[in-house]
């Protein structure tokens, strides 16, 4: 579903541009050097927008400084403090995300809108299933869909009122039913870009299953500009998520997909051992390259013919494979070592072909 077009610093979203990837820092924003640190790192792993809390006016003084250290937009993250969302964005916030029923009557709201307005950014709003009022889920019997579009429709129709149009949607749940059929019912009632998300997921196994369950079955659909996998650790990991659920959605052409069997007892070799290396081993490649690794040589050149290339075990050897043809015959103990060198030639190859 075609949405209006937001700038987010030199990323565009909606319009029909590609769906982006976020995440959020988790160090103390005042910790400038351990924030870009950060901040580099999920560069690195792909992330295309950046999101700090600003807790505070302190907070907001560092954004300065992190903004020169990084090369992707930075957002801000505001709640209840409108001085703090001001300060963000003098100091170089490329958007500020606020829920403007929090921010402290009309009078601040005006000034966080007009703020934003003459430093052309935009704001994102939303709700999500923790922060509707008491009103809203006694009318509504609790944190359900409709509840949810109640309240991120009068967020947006404050900014509104106040003639502020450069806005980006958000409406999470952390059950995943409600927060589909949420975002489902909110694409159909306004065109502002839409950021996806699972609200408190949890750790990386459980919020991997929610955000792919619900974001995937979006884009399938035609929802989501942007997206963020809300993980409870390591925010690097948010990002290899992204990445997998938008290679497996078939909206993202980039990045290494990793084929390889489930196993059985024609396995001789430690497959499990040699994927995870491999999805390790290249985690931070962009071209987009199909690897396999396979249990044994009955179906695996066969079954895995799309791989760029890909090794097939067999007993103390293994084949190794490309589009189905076999290349050469290792020793067990080269495989590992002969796919990761034939995986860097390739690569070399396809940067040398751009």
């Amino acid at each position: 579903m075609k949405t209006s077009e937001v700038k987010i610093g030199t990323v565009a979203i909606g319009n029909g541009n590609p769906i982006t990837i976020q995440s959020m820092t988790n160090t103390d924003t005042r910790d400038i050097k351990g924030t870009v640190a950060q901040i580099h790192a999920l560069e690195e792993a792909g992330c295309e927008i950046v999101r700090c809390a600003v807790p505070d006016v302190e907070s907001a003084f560092s954004f300065r400084k992190i903004k020169d250290s990084i090369s992707i937009p930075l957002v801000a993250d505001i709640h209840f403090d409108a001085q703090a969302a001001i300060a963000a964005i003098e100091n170089g916030a490329d958007k500020i995300r606020i829920n403007p029923g929090n921010i402290g009557g009309r009078e601040k709201i005006i000034a966080v809108v007009d703020a934003a307005k003459a430093a052309h950014i935009p704001i994102r709003v939303g709700a999500n299933a923790g922060s509707l009022s008491k009103d809203v889920l006694q009318k509504h019997g609790g944190p359900t869909a409709e509840a949810l579009i109640e309240s991120v429709l009068e967020n947006i129709h404050i900014l509104e009122r106040a003639k502020f149009n450069d806005i980006v949607v958000s409406i999470k749940s952390s059950n995943v039913p409600v927060c589909v059929e949420a975002y489902r019912k909110i694409a159909k009632l306004t065109n502002y870009p839409l950021h996806l998300g699972v609200t408190e997921a949890g750790t990386y196994h459980m919020a991997v299953i929610k955000s792919a369950i619900a974001m995937g079955s979006l884009i399938l659909d035609g929802i989501g500009d942007t997206l963020r996998v809300s993980v409870t650790g390591d925010p690097v990991q948010e990002v290899y998520a992204a990445r997998d659920i938008l290679k497996s959605c078939g909206v993202r052409k980039s990045g290494v997909e990793i084929i390889s069997c489930p196993t059985c007892g024609r396995c001789t070799i430690n497959i499990e051992k040699i994927a995870e290396s491999i999805e390790k081993f290249t985690q931070n490649i962009s071209i987009p390259l199909k690897i396999a690794v396979m249990g044994c040589a009955v179906n695996g050149p066969g079954e895995a013919r799309e791989a760029d290339l890909g090794i097939a075990g067999g007993r103390g050897e293994g084949l190794l494979f490309s589009h189905g043809k076999v290349i050469k015959k290792v020793d067990e103990f080269d495989i590992l070592p002969e796919l990761r060198r034939m995986i860097l030639e390739l690569v070399e190859e396809r940067n040398k072909e751009r």
